[in-house]
Parts: structure tokens; sequence; C-alpha cells
């Protein structure tokens, strides 16, 4: 008999009850087949919790395991994941309200899967733990800071925001990879008071930065004249000093040159011989038209008794 003559009549009309039979053996073969198909696959970044009946009886890593039909195979993710908390509000120790948008970067302690999944998440979703603890760490960090200070020390503010928050989901099997934050801002008054002072800063710098630039070129102007000062004082010693050293030269040459003329009574009617010789040398025969008493002829003075 032929498969064709199984669900047909001798008039060839289909026999729909063994047909629908049929069919319906091999859909709950199939059925059964994939439920109790025991190979399955844990994918990479994930654990897979093996639970029976609720209870967790393994931790099975990435790849190929066998899970028979009286277990459960739980897909739980270990890679990294985030949190955003928006408009996070916290006060400084001086009273200004502050707010700030973080993300928190985490990943789940390979070595806690089976605590987490127990008391907080089957999937390793822990976005609500981390955003509530995020906000209590930001209030807890802005407290100790006055609003100067959060602005000049971000990085520290920073820091201790992170140092804070890794403590505190540790409770809940996570590590902290990083925090970003952003539009950090105070209040629209504080903000314009603190925009005034930056503005009022920054004008008393450009200010202390001419007095500084004057007091600069006042000090060159003063080392230059003094330089001047000194070179005009050494060029007058110098002159001084020449004009010094001449005038005792001449006046050396004159002591000498009287010495030997006073020694000398014939060298000195000797010069007074030559200069008479000049002077009728350069006499041009011509008499005074006016002769005073007493006044002296020109070649007719008698010489003086030796």
């Amino acid at each position: 008999m032929t498969i064709l003559s199984r669900y047909t009549t001798d008039r060839n009309e289909l026999r729909i009850v063994p047909l629908a039979r049929d069919i319906g053996a091999v859909l709950l073969s199939a059925i059964l087949l994939l439920w109790l198909w025991p190979l399955r696959t844990v994918p990479t970044g994930h654990r897979g919790v093996v639970t029976v009946g609720g209870a967790i009886r393994n931790i099975e890593p990435e790849g190929f395991l066998l899970v028979w039909p009286w277990q459960r195979l739980n897909i739980f993710n270990i890679r990294a994941e985030e949190a955003t908390v928006e408009g996070a509000e916290g006060s400084t120790s001086d009273t200004q309200p502050v707010k700030v948008s973080l993300t928190v970067r985490y990943s789940i302690q390979t070595d806690r899967v089976a605590e987490v999944f127990e008391k907080y998440s089957h999937d390793g979703n822990l976005a609500s733990y981390v955003a509530t603890a995020t906000q209590e760490v930001f209030k807890a960090v802005t407290a100790k800071y006055t609003a100067p200070d959060l602005i000049a020390k971000r990085a520290t503010v920073s820091g201790d925001i992170v140092s804070a928050l890794r403590m505190k989901l540790a409770q809940y099997g996570a590590q902290v990879i990083n925090v970003d934050m952003r539009n950090f801002a105070f209040s629209p008054d504080y903000m314009a008071a603190i925009n005034q002072k930056v503005t009022q800063e920054q004008l008393r710098l450009a200010a202390e930065n001419k007095v500084r630039t004057v007091e600069a070129e006042q000090k060159q102007k003063v080392a230059i004249a003094e330089a001047e000062a000194t070179a005009l004082r050494a060029k007058a010693d110098g002159e001084a000093y020449a004009n010094l050293k001449v005038a005792t030269a001449q006046a050396e040459a004159l002591r000498v040159q009287n010495a030997a003329l006073a020694q000398n009574k014939d060298v000195l009617e000797l010069r007074r011989i030559e200069v008479e010789h000049v002077k009728a040398e350069r006499w041009n025969g011509a008499l005074p038209s006016s002769i005073y008493a007493g006044a002296p002829i020109p070649f007719f003075t008698p010489p003086t008794a030796k």
C-alpha cells in the first residue's frame, strides 16, 4: 500500500481522519523534540544561570551546554551597561542648589552573578539601582563643597563621586567603569553673579597687566637715562682728566723754561733781540701819528743798562 492510498478511498476520495491524525502526530513530535532538545547556547558577554524549580544549580560560561527538560537556562548579561540620571539635584555647603546630568557605565562582577541573580536582577540590568545610588552619592558629595569649589575643583569632585559610587554599587555586585558629568549648573541668579564676577576679575587682571607694562616701560626709561648719565660722567671725567694733564704739562714746561731763563740772562737778552728783530721785519717804516708823553718810540728806545 502506497502513502497516497493510505489517505484516499477506492473512489479516490480523501480520508480526512487518518490525515489529520498523522499531521497531529508529526506536530506533537516536533514540539516534544524542541522542548526536549538539550543543546543550548550562551552568547558572548553573558553567563548562563541554570535553575531547577527556581533554585540556582549552576553558572555556565559562553558557548554550548546541555540543558535537560527539568532545568531552565537564564541568560545573564555581564557586559558594560549604562544608566543615565538627568537633572540630578544637590546642594552645596553654602546652600546653593546645583543640578547635573550623569551617565554611569557599569558591569556585573563575574564572581557575583549568582548573588545578583538571586537578589536584584535575573538579566543583569541594575539601571534602577544605579540611578538611585548615583542621586544619593551626588547629594552627599556636593554637600562637602562650596559653590566656588565645585567650579574650581571639578576634577576632584568627579573623583569623589566615582569613589563613593563604586563603594555604593559594590553592595549590588556591580563595578563602576566611569562616570560622565554634563550640564553642570547652578541657579540662574548664581550663574549671573558668577559671570559678573568673572568679568570683573578679567577687567582687574587687564588693569594690573597695564600697570605692570607701564612700570616696566618706566623702569626701562630710568635704566636708559642712568646709563646715559653714567656715560656722560665718564666722558666728562675723561676730558677733565685729560685737560688736567695738559695743564700740568704746560705749567711744568713753563716752569722749566722760566727756570732756564732765570739761570741764563744771555738767553733772555737773546730772546728780546729776536723779538725786536721780528718787529723790525714786520715794521712798515711809518711812525705813530700821535706820541704820548712817556710812550716809547719804536727803534728809538735806548737799551737798558746791563
